[in-house]
């Protein structure tokens, strides 16, 4: 009763080691570095799309939490705070100033 069940496991570990040298001299093969290769570009190219398009909506949602406006010149609506390369605010020399140390 023993011999066939030893047999059995026999065959099937050398079944299991022949599948798997297949696999692995298919590998190092051109063909399969290739395939490699290719996989490990698809994979980066698909982690590189999901990071663009998650930033693009995280950027989309920061505009509209904080009122900027999503193309063109960047605003603020609202408050005191200048949006970052908004022009700085002009200054006209001829309007009359009051000055509380020196007026008569």
């Amino acid at each position: 009763m023993r011999r066939p069940i030893w047999f059995a496991a026999g065959a099937g570990a050398g079944v299991y080691a022949m599948v798997r040298g297949r696999r692995a001299a298919e590998a190092l093969t051109v063909e399969g570095l290739r395939d490699r290769w290719s996989g490990l570009a698809l994979g980066a190219r698909l982690v590189r799309e999901e990071v663009a398009r998650g930033s693009a909506e995280k950027e989309t949602e920061l505009r509209e939490r904080y009122g900027l406006v999503p193309h063109g010149p960047l605003e603020l609506t609202g408050g005191r705070h200048r949006a970052v390369g908004a022009p700085e605010p002009t200054i006209d020399p001829t309007a009359p100033t009051t000055d509380s140390e020196g007026s008569s």
